[in-house]
């Protein structure tokens, strides 16, 4: 086991110690065998995903870079370019600007998504929503307005009428104006 070594030269036991073998990690095998292209520089962590707990309240700005599941308190502004999922327990009175947002719980404020925005059973929802789509199951509560999609591109302006369309258009009929009347047996 131990070499007990009293009065010795211990250079001797340091010469025939040999360094610690330096560890090396394989390199990552590309899924495209034979191709030459540079190995890829190392990808950045996985996206993490950040938790507020119940007995959590925030009053001012919150921003976050990817996901954010909140079931605690927060009241002011939420902004990312992320998703955020609002848990059941969650009360939110804030103005959320969020790439997508699934809510279970309770948000007093208006919600803007860049994404989708998805009201499950349990969410209840006071603002306005403006989202590409939006998802709605039975029993959530939502008050407020919602724009969903993307808007229609604009329509070209028109264009300056020609000598001949304005010819044309002074020389068609005019339309006579609907006649109203009441159907028999009805007064008025």
């Amino acid at each position: 086991m131990f070499k007990k070594v009293i009065g010795q030269d211990n250079s001797e036991s340091q010469r025939s110690a040999s360094p610690l073998p330096e560890i090396r990690h394989p390199e990552p095998v590309s899924p495209a065998y034979g191709s030459q292209q540079p190995a890829a520089p190392a990808a950045r962590p996985a996206a993490t995903r950040n938790f507020l707990s119940t007995d959590v309240e925030i009053k001012g700005i919150v921003k976050f870079t990817n996901d954010l599941v909140v079931d605690g308190k927060i009241e002011g502004e939420i902004t990312s370019d992320g998703n955020l999922t609002v848990g059941e327990n969650a009360r939110i009175k804030a103005e959320i600007k969020t790439a997508t947002v699934v809510i279970y719980g309770k948000v007093h404020g208006n919600i803007t998504a860049a994404d989708r925005v998805e009201l499950k059973a349990s969410a209840e929802v006071i603002g306005d929503i403006k989202a590409k789509s939006l998802a709605i199951e039975a029993g959530a509560i939502f008050v407020g307005k919602s724009t969903v999609g993307t808007p229609a591109q604009a329509v070209a302006p028109a264009q300056p009428a020609t000598a001949l369309q304005s010819i044309a258009n002074k020389a068609a009929p005019t339309p006579e104006a609907p006649k109203q009347g009441t159907l028999a047996g009805t007064s008025i």
